[in-house]
């Protein structure tokens, strides 16, 4: 059953490959692909076999890159399973060998048994599940990236096509390049979308330090100090994080006219503390729960007080939450629209969110509008692929020892 099962993982991983590179061509390169399954099929199967195959009693497989040049060779000498050039025909291979190698390595083929069954489903819905989700999370980000870059007119003609337009460079590459941003120039310049940028940093910034000051030592007091009443604060921690924002939208705006707050950002900053502290709070005291209070009792017994134990030993064996917290906080107060558009009406303080409304209209290009989206979400994503390497990690481990 082993060169079966290695077909049949070759095959599968072979139409992967075909089916994901013609459709990210049509979508992404906006090239006219056609599918035909008949020899991704032939040649995955065949690349499957081959590395299935080795002498008895040997363990390794054949070498990734050998595969890889093998598939290479026959995706090119194959008639065209992708109606385009031969060098993706090649690529196609190439991807379609190193995926079967990938995929059969370290299996029991000879003899099979039901365990290289499960292994190989699980590895095959593994590589489907990434293939979507990849194409689910690119595909809105580069359609609004490519929108951004093209006239309306030209947009209009073929919504289909997601091809970045090379057709600007024809007048050489900086004056190229400078009309294929002009919708971000002017949106920074002409729309004032600097200031905006300014002002919600400003806000976000100032919400992530006050949230976090305030529930490291709220969610500190309810997860070490024992006072009255601390388990029904604990409880009802998050009981104003479970109405909606539309319900306190009314009584927030008329408090805030009547204080005066209204049209200011430091109003702005009250309302998203109130939104984000509740949750903040009960994040960090799951999380100071789990630090060893053993610790904190030997700073204590060495002459600290409370506020030092908190500084010197809480806070550096919590900073996988601080950043997840801050991390979270920060993209609620960057992305937060309903407030801001409720509570802001002079254009001098507006925050991005606040400022793309402006570009919602038959008036403004839908270029501009496309390019303040990309403006609004990119620092975002950076920030997170930024601190993903924060938000992973036990700096506890091995904080007592026996």
């Amino acid at each position: 059953m082993g060169y079966p099962i290695a077909a049949l993982a070759g095959a599968l991983g072979g139409s992967l490959v075909y089916a994901s590179l013609s459709l990210a061509l049509a979508l992404f390169g906006g090239l006219p692909t056609r599918l035909d399954l008949a020899a991704p099929l032939l040649l995955g199967a065949g690349l499957g076999l081959l590395a299935a195959a080795r002498p008895p009693g040997r363990k390794r497989r054949w070498p990734y890159p050998l595969l890889g040049a093998l598939g290479l060779a026959l995706g090119l000498l194959l008639p065209g399973a992708l109606g385009v050039a031969r060098g993706w025909e090649g690529l196609a291979g190439l991807l379609t060998g190193l995926l079967a190698g990938y995929a059969l390595r370290d299996l029991r083929l000879h003899p099979s048994d039901r365990e290289t069954w499960e292994v190989l489903g699980l590895r095959a819905l593994r590589a489907v599940g990434f293939v979507f989700f990849v194409f689910v999370v690119v595909f809105p980000f580069w359609g609004m990236l490519v929108a951004s870059l093209k006239p309306r007119a030209e947009f209009l003609a073929n919504p289909a096509d997601l091809s970045i337009p090379l057709a600007p460079f024809r007048d050489g590459f900086w004056a190229g390049l400078a009309q294929l941003l002009e919708g971000y120039r002017a949106v920074l310049v002409d729309y004032h979308f600097l200031r905006y940028i300014a002002n919600t940093a400003y806000v976000a910034i100032a919400t992530m330090l006050l949230t976090l000051f305030l529930s490291v030592l709220g969610a500190y007091a309810v997860a070490r100090l024992d006072f009255p009443g601390r388990r029904w604060m604990e409880r009802g921690v998050l009981l104003t994080y479970m109405f909606p924002a539309i319900v306190l939208a009314i009584p927030l705006y008329a408090i805030f006219s009547m204080l005066g707050l209204r049209n200011t950002l430091s109003g702005l900053i009250v309302v998203y503390l109130a939104q984000t502290l509740p949750v903040a709070l009960y994040m960090l005291r799951s999380y100071f729960e789990t630090i060893p209070a053993s610790l904190e009792e030997a700073g204590l017994i060495d002459g600290c007080s409370r506020f030092e134990v908190i500084w010197r030993v809480t806070l550096p064996l919590s900073l996988p939450a601080l950043a997840s917290v801050g991390l979270y906080v920060f993209m609620i107060a960057w992305n937060e629209f309903l407030f801001a558009f409720m509570f802001l009406d002079s254009p001098e303080i507006f925050t991005l969110s606040r400022g793309m409304v402006a570009l919602n209209s038959q008036e403004v290009p839908y270029q501009y509008l496309m390019a303040g989206a990309v403006i609004v979400t990119v620092p975002v994503m950076l920030l997170f692929f930024w601190f993903e390497r924060y938000l992973v990690g036990g700096l506890t481990a091995g904080g007592v020892k026996g």
